[in-house]
């Protein structure tokens, strides 16, 4: 079995080797080198392979010049300088083919630990992005097409392009480990391999770097090839135009912003979605199509991310067989803000081709039911999503970080050496640490504004205090570079003098072992972010704080957000805060210096065991345990593979039998559905003539079982005497001879309940002409099937059972979409709870001297919908544990089911089933 590993970026790329750059690669030390003796502070030590510290190398570079601070302390961006050669913007690494034990960086959606290098890679072909204004688009392709222009290339820069394309063509590469991408993803699957939990892996990607200047067919064959034989990788080619407008315009300005609510329709919105989309679709066709062509029957197909939501169903249309798991490591948003994505229905139906989907917490998972519900009209349990044909499973799993590939970069010298180095620089001083991307999301804004605060309430801090901010530099946020900027000048011009700087802001990132370092050395680490999948920096933090190291035994403080999945791990003991709050997030940061150690360890002790149990191993193997578990559960309750039944031998059961029970479905199973407005109330004259055949047998007992009321099902069976009926989907029950109706459902709970739903079917009813609300006794149901705009109507009958699922939760009610209505039900009666009832009545009723436990020794139970699904798994596990001696369970209709058989032949099947058993002496 070969588990493929989808994920946008591999965790290689190529590096290209060009005659005009090679020879100018150099380095440059820091100034302050050779002075005490020590390592020049930021100079890379390439006798380490183990640590993975390079800078990204995706189609920007990064400005790595921080800001300007008022301030005469200014060598701190010296402290944490690195060898970046100031014509090349190239910094000397080692090679890198053969490391075999890399420590990605674990946050998913962060840039790679830098070292200063950039990548020698093409440039991207890739047309403009389309302006902020959809009214200049045409303008913009007009003028293009007046001009004579390709994409963005101008007449005068054509020769240029094709001289940097035909360099590219024929220039030597390397294969070198990517900078960007899933760093937790790739630590995961690192641990997974190194314990023997994954044996057989294919990683699926792009290179992360444009490839139309590769235009000879035979170099990308080369790169495929190497790619697949000696790094396990299966190479997706996009074009650049294809992959810009996917990720640098549908990802990261339409997606991303959405999953961490944030609206992308704004004035100064570089993309919109009708320009994009498009892309979006290519890429991710591009990666199914890659698998389709590779899988083999048995391979586990397992896809990433927000990137590549359209991937599962891409494939289930063409490999409806294929064992397919789906991860989303970012937040999932509320279906309120989901909603206002124009492609939203697309977008959960291409995640809903997966057998299982992931997501980091509780919160995420239940956002994306309740958004199924409303926006698909399906039923969403607490277990996943039931669709038409198939069962989805949904599942939270927090992924974590890798202990063992941690304590191993933790221990080289050289953040043993800068460990030192930062004790005595920052010598009598509390030190808060962070690092952030400078993205809207991540709240350094509030962070800087909270810190300000703290030192306006808390002058006894002056001088005690520095907080070290790393912001790892995106090219789309210049507005928020500028006010961050701002904010760090105006601290620092308030409260510095020459021997204290408050703030320290590195417009950069720095090394791996520096990161290490500092995350060992902080009092407090500080996490502000709006919104997170799961902050795994305060993994690392935790880790790091562990006390191990000579002269740093103490444990420090987590400061973090509770709008981050790693909050919902913790259990609340970290100090948590809301970003938007600032004197929250100001008293927590004098809260967290003034800790007792007391305190400090106890909280500490806990955190970690949360790390040390939400392992990266761990979430690896749980997650494809459960996918194993999933599919197996899925497969056999599979259309296709729940056999037919078997006349003959449910005959011969049935004839060697002495105790018999049937519990039978009506509408769908012993009649054809009607009208539940239909004034005359008549079954059909053979289902009446099968019934009392059947219970000419005294050995027999047979209950009816509808949705319909209690009345009603009297008119439909006054002439089948003696029969058993389960009314309103098991909260009635007349007993079997028996003359009176038993309610188990609380009347005074039912009419409460009642009173509050029915209000919200009233606005969806004014809303969905031609839809009505039919009232029982214990459910309420909202019919839309004639309604005269059958859109209109199914989107308000999602947004109905999706408000009364959030509004009636703690009066034990649920809505469940089916086709043309909505029915909203208790939670605590069903058909099996009614089922349970009358097997125990039977039970208690066993005379003493018999020789038998169970009050029947053959049950037959037959339905049709998903209703009927509740029993069918009470009656198998009747079975399972032989309580039961034959139990036979039967499903109408060409569905998935829980069922252990099938009849294609419908009511009329079910009735000659019947008949045939009546006739058995």
């Amino acid at each position: 079995m070969t588990v493929f590993v989808v994920s946008l970026f591999l965790p290689n790329t190529i590096n290209f080797t060009l005659p005009t750059s090679t020879s100018r690669v150099g380095t440059r030390r820091s100034s302050n080198a050779g002075k005490t003796g020590k390592p020049p502070l930021g100079r890379r030590h390439t006798a380490k392979p183990l640590l993975d510290t390079r800078k990204p190398s995706l189609f920007a570079q990064r400005d790595i010049t921080p800001p300007q601070t008022p301030t005469a302390d200014a060598n701190h961006d010296e402290f944490f300088a690195q060898d970046v050669d100031p014509d090349l913007h190239v910094a000397h690494y080692p090679k890198q083919e053969n490391r075999t034990s890399i420590l990605a960086p674990s946050d998913p959606h962060s840039p790679a630990w830098g070292s200063g290098r950039l990548l020698t890679q093409p440039k991207s072909r890739a047309g403009s992005p389309p302006p902020a204004n959809i009214l200049e688009h045409n303008k913009l392709v007009d003028k293009a097409a007046a001009l004579g222009r390709a994409g963005i290339r101008q007449p005068q820069l054509q020769g240029r392009s094709e001289s940097h394309d035909r360099v590219f063509a024929h220039a030597d590469w390397t294969v070198v480990p990517a900078d960007q991408g899933n760093g937790g993803l790739r630590n995961a699957v690192q641990a997974a391999v190194r314990n023997g939990k994954l044996h057989d892996k294919i990683w699926v990607g792009t290179l992360g770097m444009p490839t139309d200047a590769l235009e000879d067919t035979q170099r990308k064959q080369d790169i495929e090839d190497r790619m697949a034989t000696e790094y396990d990788s299966l190479t997706v080619f996009c074009k650049d135009s294809d992959f810009d407008g996917h990720y640098t315009h549908y990802c990261k300005q339409i997606l991303w912003p959405v999953f961490h609510y944030q609206i992308p329709d704004n004035p100064k919105s570089k993309a919109y979605e009708d320009h994009s989309w498009v892309y979006y679709v290519a890429v991710n066709q591009a990666f199914a199509d890659k698998i389709i062509k590779n899988w083999k029957r048995g391979d586990v197909i397992w896809v990433h991310d927000y990137h590549l939501l359209l991937v599962p169903s891409m494939i289930r249309k063409k490999l409806p067989d294929a064992k397919i798991g789906f991860f989303l490591h970012v937040a999932f948003p509320s279906s309120e803000v989901f909603r206002c994505l124009a492609v939203r229905q697309e977008l959960l139906e291409g995640m809903l081709g997966a057998n299982l989907i992931g997501f980091q917490i509780k919160e995420y998972a239940r956002h994306f039911l309740q958004t199924c519900s409303r926006i698909l009209c399906v039923e969403a349990t607490n277990d996943g999503v039931q669709l038409e044909d198939r069962f989805v499973d949904v599942v939270d799993l927090a992924i974590g970080v890798d202990p063992v590939a941690l304590e191993m970069n933790r221990n080289d010298t050289e953040v043993q050496t800068w460990l030192t180095t930062m004790q005595e620089r920052y010598r009598g001083k509390k030190l808060i640490v962070a690092r952030d991307k400078l993205d809207n999301v991540r709240g350094v804004r509030q962070k800087l504004l909270a810190y300000e605060l703290f030192l306006n309430m808390n002058p006894q801090f002056r001088d005690k205090v520095v907080m070290i901010q790393v912001a790892t530099s995106t090219t789309e946020q210049a507005e928020l570079d500028a006010t961050v900027s701002d904010i760090v000048t105006r601290v620092n011009s308030s409260w510095a003098n020459l021997a204290y700087q408050p703030v320290v802001y590195l417009k950069q990132d720095i090394v791996y072992p520096q990161y290490l370092a500092l995350l060992t050395v902080a009092d407090a680490l500080m996490i502000t972010s709006q919104r997170e999948g799961m902050n795994l920096t305060s993994h690392e933090y935790l880790f790091c704080q562990d006390g191990k190291f000579k002269g740093h035994n103490k444990h420090g403080s987590l400061i973090l957000s509770e709008f981050t999945g790693s909050a919902s791990v913790f259990g609340g003991n970290e100090l948590s805060v809301n970003p938007w709050d600032y004197r929250q997030c100001s008293e927590a940061i004098k809260k967290a210096l003034e800790m007792e150690d007391e305190e400090k360890d106890t909280r500490w002790e806990k955190l970690y065991a949360a790390v040390m149990h939400h392992t990266a191993e761990h979430w690896h193997t749980a997650f494809l345990d459960r996918l194993d578990k999933a599919y197996d559960e899925q497969h056999a309750r599979g259309a296709t593979s729940v056999p037919r039944l078997s006349i003959n031998t449910l005959g011969s059961q049935y004839q060697r039998s002495e105790r018999r029970l049937f519990i039978l479905d009506y509408e769908g199973t012993l009649a054809s559905w009607g009208s539940p407005t239909s004034i005359i109330l008549t079954s059909p004259q053979r289902t009446l003539d099968v019934l009392n055949d059947v219970l000419l047998d005294e050995r027999n007992m047979v209950y009816v079982m509808s949705s319909r009321k209690p009345e009603e099902l009297d008119i439909l069976f006054k002439r089948v005497p003696n029969l058993g009926l389960i009314a309103e989907n098991g909260c009635f029950i007349k007993e079997f001879k028996a003359d009176r109706w038993v309610e188990f459902a609380d009347p005074e709970k039912m009419r409460e309940w009642q009173k509050s739903v029915t209000g919200i079917l009233q606005y969806y009813q004014e809303r969905t002409p031609g839809s009505f609300i039919e009232t029982r006794h214990c459910s309420l149901v909202f019919h839309y099937k004639n309604a005269e705009d059958s859109e209109s109507a199914s989107r308000q009958a999602g947004d109905c059972a999706s408000h009364i699922n959030d509004a009636c939760e703690e009066q034990r009610v649920r809505a469940i979409p089916v086709e043309g209505a909505v029915i909203v039900e208790p939670i605590d009666w069903n058909k099996a709870t009614a089922a349970k009832k009358i097997y125990a009545r039977m039970k208690r009723h066993i005379p003493p001297n018999m020789p038998y436990e169970s009050p029947v020794d053959f049950l037959l139970v037959a339905g049709d919908g998903r209703d009927d699904e509740v029993i069918f798994r009470w009656a198998n596990e009747l079975g399972k544990d032989n309580t039961v001696k034959s139990v036979t369970t039967v499903s109408l209709g060409n569905r998935n089911t829980e069922a252990g058989t099938t009849i294609a032949q419908g009511v009329t099947g079910m009735l000659t089933v019947l008949q045939k058993l009546a006739k058995i002496s």
